[in-house]
């Protein structure tokens, strides 16, 4: 069966995300498949509109996608398997085009959405949350940076919440994601299959106008999130990292300790990349960001100026650690966030190809 199920009808590109065993994680072949058929739609004359999902176990919606198949990720890293770039050059490139998509997207963010399902949503023109949706940006949990463009759209969050979730890895629960400016719009999850028939009945309308129905079915508001606590602006906007950590421990209040004991779980060395990754991603366009998160990631899994790579990469021990051999016990290295030196990170933000071999050169 194919983990990519796609149809059009009455004018609607659909796209089903059906890999639910593994919360319909990204493989090679399947962003390749998405790629192919979003590429193919967009001169077809009978799709107007574009419309994805995600099934769970049982059925429809759910589970929108739980990111990249890190599992097959830490496989192929350790075998020094070139599968590895070839994802992240597709997969981003995947990004790039759901931004720059010329005709609407809508993205029913129902279920899980996490890292490369962010990626995959995140440039949708509608995007639709229920009460069901557990979103998150955790990747400095497996050793990693905030990618798939989180960059750019952590970075436009407000204030200094984006920040905050990348270095936290923070759940949005439901409404919580139109409060960040991460969702447009929450429907309830059982109402979901309703609106998802609805663009592609009532054949009157044309596709437009059948979205601009499902459009006014949808609350557009939500409740401010409890856990968005005041401090989080004066705290996660300062400067430095350790400026940061500096003024949890000042704080000494339950929020405080609660969000630096998280912090101090994640890679050490990839909490610095994040937080400057995330600075730096509010001056770029979505291309140039992406272009940034290809060489990020590329030292990610070869950090030629630390000696490692392959299984002493922070990244595939991230992995191994949550998701191979789940001991929830990653040996970080260096071990604490006070170690980590500036010769360290600003190597990760420069190039290890000239600007016309970027495997991402020719995004607009």
């Amino acid at each position: 069966m194919s983990h990519i199920q796609t149809d059009i009808v009455a004018g609607v590109g659909m796209i089903t995300l059906n890999r639910p065993e593994a919360l319909n994680a990204l493989t090679l072949q399947m962003v390749n498949h998405l790629s192919s058929v979003l590429s193919g739609w967009i001169e077809n004359p009978e799709v107007d509109i574009v419309a994805i999902r995600g099934n769970s176990k049982q059925g429809n919606f759910g589970a929108f996608c739980a990111g990249g198949d890190i599992r097959a990720l830490h496989h192929a890293a350790i075998n020094n398997d070139p599968a590895v770039e070839d994802f992240f050059n597709v997969e981003y490139s995947l990004n790039h085009l759901v931004y720059s998509y010329p005709k609407p997207v809508i993205a029913f963010m129902d279920g899980v959405v996490m890292g490369g399902g962010m990626g995959l949503s995140q440039g949708a023109d509608l995007r639709i949350v229920s009460e069901r949706t557990r979103m998150a940006m955790p990747e400095t949990k497996i050793g990693l940076f905030t990618d798939a463009g989180g960059g750019y759209f952590l970075s436009r969050c407000p204030g200094a919440s984006g920040e905050y979730l990348a270095l936290t890895g923070q759940m949005l629960i439901g409404g919580d994601a139109l409060t960040l400016g991460l969702a447009d719009a929450i429907a309830p999850s059982e109402t979901l299959p309703e609106l998802w028939n609805s663009l592609t009945e009532n054949l009157q309308l044309s596709p437009t106008e059948r979205l601009e129905q499902l459009q006014k079915q949808l609350t557009k508001t939500a409740q401010e999130p409890q856990w968005l606590d005041r401090q989080i602006d004066a705290i996660f906007s300062l400067p430095t990292l350790m400026e940061i950590i500096q003024a949890l421990e000042n704080a000494n209040n339950h929020w405080a300790r609660e969000t630096l004991k998280i912090i101090r779980q994640r890679s050490p060395l990839m909490l610095h990349v994040s937080l400057e990754h995330i600075r730096r991603g509010r001056s770029l366009c979505i291309a140039d960001d992406l272009r940034l998160e290809r060489i990020l990631v590329q030292h990610c899994f070869k950090t030629q100026h630390l000696g490692r790579s392959g299984s002493s990469s922070e990244t595939v021990e991230g992995i191994r650690a949550l998701a191979v051999d789940k001991d929830q016990n990653p040996k970080w290295n260096p071990a604490r966030i006070e170690d980590i030196t500036p010769e360290m990170v600003d190597p990760f933000f420069i190039s290890p190809w000239p600007e016309n071999q970027h495997p991402l050169s020719s995004l607009k």
